[in-house]
């Protein structure tokens, strides 16, 4: 830096310059013209060890007594006649560290840093022409404490640079070599070297190593060193599932990992639908006996505990579910008469299943409980209907099939209460799908409920109250069963109790008789009266018939035991309907001597013939005719028959049926009647 006494040494340079350019200009064209040259005695770029002394040397020839002035970095510092007494005009700054030789040569001594520089020396003379020359001085210090840094501290892969750069405590560099792995640096894209940096432009974890720096100068040599670990990850995660499926069914088992490269080796941390999910240490999760809430999206995050960098990747688990059960399908009337609908029924699983009626409307499907209306229903009588179920686990379907009504008999029943009022049930049940509603009437009169005529909720049952079997309730009643595929028409009529046929078995040793009757379909009938002429079992003699047991209205057959083998006697069979009294059965004589009659002779006659396989057939449907005793008499194929089938009877079985009002009460101890 130039000081005030600079500046004024400048002045008087420039001066001098002056007048020996006007002196050197005049005596030129004059023609007071000599050769002068100058020349360095050694090369021009000058090494100097700090504190040592460094001489610039020049040699010249031509003039004698040229002026010699030195210039440092420009400025003079240095004028002086060559072969004069006087003293060189040295800068007053520098006057203990410039020295100007006897053949102008310039000696620094002590040099220290400062004076690094461009050093020129002119040499004028008047009449020559003026010359110059350049040294470069380069001062040096001994190489000492070397630090190699960087910038971040960490290299992190993908960051846009990471930097090195070195700092001496003492002495300077000439040439500076950076080395990675032992192998020299150049600039380029990758590597930038500027001044005292090393930079990497976005490092790249295989620059991962060891770098040097390699300092020289003229007096001295170091070398510094730093291993560097380029971080990087987490790399894209892989992620697989255990085992391998493209869906899971509810109850399976499974197995999650989760992994991906990076230095430190990056940490997993499992998240299901965004919620934590406690996993392994190693990135796994392990699920056992899953569920279908547990399908979703499965989030697998991966940090570098380092450089907190993280990377996360979706897996999506389906757990499916079979819907329970198999799909059921029904069809149910959109309006009395006119239209169907058709319901496919089969809810729940994961996902759920897709339901369509193909034969209906091939476009149409549903989930759940999927329903379908047609506009044409009457090629649909009697044509099977299927839905068919698709469930990613399974394919199946269910049938359904509609139907108009049927022909059907109606079904009679009877009770009577404790006040001996009769109530009379028909039924008039047809097959037909969907169920038919019945509409009912009286001769052509429909019927609605009131006290006398209740009909039930499902239209199927009439019930007709405080009936009366000698009255006008003995009459023809008409049931129509009615669906949108059709109807059907049916008549019952009503006849008074009556017996339509009877007959009577003695047993082979005369003490035991069995009586079977019959009745017509639609008679109404709530008891029988069996009613005997003839000794009583205690052997008193009587004339006129008395009711010796009582059937219910379903019974058909019944055993008479304890007779006397040496009496006459005489069976009838009496039905009722409630406080009405029918027309007897015929009458049935047993008489001493008589044996066993005519039918039963003739069947056993008849069996004689026959081949031991028949004969055993039946001795066999006598064992079925024997519940609770063993009578040792035989008994005809007819009344074995009516046995078998009365042990299947349950006196006190009577259907209920559903009623709109309430009904007349029965118990066990009131004689009912069924007809059918």
């Amino acid at each position: 830096m130039a000081t005030h006494h600079d500046s004024e040494f400048c002045m008087v340079a420039y001066k001098w310059k002056y007048i020996l350019h006007y002196l050197f200009f005049h005596s030129y064209h004059k023609g007071y013209v000599c050769d002068q040259s100058i020349s360095p005695i050694e090369p021009v770029s000058v090494d100097a060890l700090v504190g040592s002394d460094v001489t610039l040397a020049v040699s010249h020839t031509g003039a004698s007594h040229p002026v010699v002035t030195w210039f440092m970095e420009g400025l003079p510092v240095v004028i002086w006649t060559i072969s004069d007494d006087s003293s060189p005009d040295v800068s007053s700054d520098h006057s203990s560290i410039f020295k100007v030789e006897q053949n102008g040569s310039l000696t620094l001594r002590k040099v220290s840093h400062i004076y690094n520089g461009t050093y020129t020396v002119e040499m004028t003379r008047i009449g020559a022409m003026r010359v110059s020359t350049t040294f470069y001085l380069f001062v040096y210090d001994i190489l000492k404490n070397v630090s190699l840094r960087t910038d971040p501290d960490e290299a992190i892969e993908g960051v846009r640079v990471f930097t090195f750069y070195y700092n001496t405590m003492q002495g300077e560099a000439r040439e500076v070599q950076w080395l990675f792995n032992g192998v020299q640096l150049e600039n380029g894209s990758h590597y930038s070297i500027d001044g005292k940096n090393l930079t990497i432009n976005q490092p790249r974890r295989n620059d991962t190593g060891r770098y040097a720096v390699v300092l020289t100068n003229p007096f001295s040599f170091e070398t510094q060193h730093r291993t560097i670990t380029v971080l990087y990850g987490p790399d894209m995660p892989v992620l697989k599932v255990s085992p391998t499926k493209a869906v899971f069914v509810s109850g399976d088992s499974l197995f999650l990992s989760c992994k991906a490269e990076g230095l430190p080796p990056p940490s997993a941390t499992w998240f299901f639908n965004g919620s934590f999910i406690q996993g392994s240490p190693g990135g796994s999760v392990n699920l056992t006996d899953v569920k279908t809430h547990q399908s979703g999206v499965y989030t697998c995050v991966l940090i570098n505990p380092r450089t907190k960098g993280q990377l996360r990747r979706n897996l999506t688990i389906d757990i499916y579910e079979i819907p329970r059960g198999e799909p059921l399908c029904s069809v149910k009337a959109v309006s009395e008469t006119r239209g169907l609908q058709f319901f496919c029924l089969w809810p729940g699983g994961a996902p759920e299943a897709l339901l369509s009626f193909p034969g209906l409307n091939a476009n149409e499907s549903g989930v759940g409980n999927f329903n379908l209306t047609p506009s044409d229903i009457q090629r649909l009588n009697g044509k099977e209907i299927i839905c068919k179920a698709e469930h990613p686990l399974i394919q199946t379907q269910c049938r359904v099939i509609a139907r108009g009504p049927v022909y059907f008999l109606p079904v009679i029943f009877t009770n009577i209460s404790q006040d001996e009022r009769t109530t009379v049930v028909i039924h008039c049940n047809t097959e037909a799908l969907p169920k038919a509603i019945v509409y009912w009437l009286k001769n052509g009169h429909r019927l609605e409920n009131g006290f006398k005529y209740q009909i039930s909720i499902n239209t199927t049952q009439l019930f007709i109250n405080d009936f009366n079997a000698s009255s006008a309730d003995l009459d023809t009643y008409t049931c129509i069963a009615i669906n949108p595929l059709g109807n059907i028409t049916s008549n019952a009529t009503l006849l008074s109790p009556q017996i339509l046929d009877s007959s009577i078995f003695l047993s082979e040793n005369r003490t035991e008789v069995i009586l079977k009757w019959d009745v017509p379909p639609t008679s109404v009938i709530t008891g029988f009266d069996i009613q005997m002429k003839g000794p009583d079992l205690a052997g008193s003699s009587r004339s006129e018939f008395r009711t010796i047991r009582m059937m219910p209205s379903f019974a058909r057959t019944t055993n008479i035991s304890g007779l006397d083998p040496e009496s006459a006697y005489i069976f009838r069979i009496i039905p009722e309907a409630g406080k009405t009294t029918g027309e007897q059965s015929e009458l049935h004589r047993v008489q001493p001597g008589t044996g066993l009659n005519g039918a039963a002779i003739a069947g056993i006659s008849a069996g004689l013939p026959c081949s031991i396989i028949l004969l055993l057939v039946v001795l066999g449907f006598i064992y079925c005719g024997k519940p609770d005793r063993n009578p040792k008499f035989a008994i005809s194929g007819a009344v074995e028959k009516v046995i078998c089938q009365s042990a299947l009877t349950d006196p006190h079985h009577f259907p209920e049926p559903k009623r709109s009002t309430a009904l007349p009460y029965a118990n066990a101890r009131v004689r009912m009647a069924t007809t059918v």
